[in-house]
């Protein structure tokens, strides 16, 4: 089972369709995963169609679109819990053996071994997928198993969903599938555990900057594969 999941908030933009196309990337590959979530999605889906059914399109334009978000919770926390289930999407098996989400298969189509890695630190890689013109970057990043990602601040908003191994740090443990939300107010050194190296989908709007005495030496690197020039 996992443990870390979007909120619902997020699933609410990701079911309406209102979530950028890279954000919306990570939480369908965490959906893949998760039948919580995709019993989830599900029940947002009919709460939505039911909802928008209701609403007078002449009345519409003049709502504020909080109450109508809100309006939109309030008939979600109505709805009878119910036992949904979701066939699960399918996985292949990579090249190099592990199981690439289907959501990702675009990008990965030959397997993580073949992407092109930069290296940051001797333990620490990553492969940019894509660059969007506003500057958010989706990429894997790979640490080897005993590793650590030194201590980091968050320059803007980041979603990490965990696609091998596993890591921990200040808040816990993430495991295949868990789904991580940082931003500008975290500060923290993710260390992966020592039985299998690590790799993570992330999407960033802006790079990580690491804040230790030496490892700033590295915080350039960073800038130079991402795209934000802020």
């Amino acid at each position: 089972m996992l443990n870390y999941h979007p909120t619902i908030e997020l699933l609410t933009d990701y079911t309406a369709g209102s979530l950028a196309l890279s954000y919306s990337l990570c939480i369908a590959t965490h959906l893949e995963q998760c039948k919580e979530c995709r019993a989830q999605v599900k029940k947002l889906e009919h709460v939505g169609s039911v909802l928008f059914d209701e609403i007078d399109p002449l009345e519409a334009s003049s709502n504020n679109m909080d109450d109508l978000k809100q309006a939109f919770f309030n008939r979600l926390e109505e709805q009878n819990k119910m036992s949904d289930t979701m066939t699960a999407l399918n996985t292949v098996n990579s090249h190099d053996g592990y199981r690439v989400p289907r959501s990702l298969q675009q990008f990965v189509p030959e397997g993580y071994d073949a992407l092109n890695w930069v290296r940051i630190s001797p333990s620490f890689q990553t492969a940019i997928l894509a660059n969007e013109e506003n500057g958010t970057q989706i990429a894997l990043t790979r640490v080897k198993a005993g590793s650590n990602i030194p201590t980091h601040t968050h320059t803007g908003d980041e979603f990490t969903l965990v696609l091998e191994g596993s890591f921990s740090d200040q808040s816990g443990v993430y495991k295949r599938g868990d789904f991580v939300q940082l931003n500008q107010q975290h500060t923290h050194k993710p260390v992966v555990t020592r039985d299998a190296e690590c790799i993570c989908l992330t999407i960033v709007d802006a790079p990580i900057q690491f804040t230790g005495l030496l490892t700033r030496l590295l915080n350039p690197i960073l800038r130079k594969v991402h795209p934000y020039r802020g």
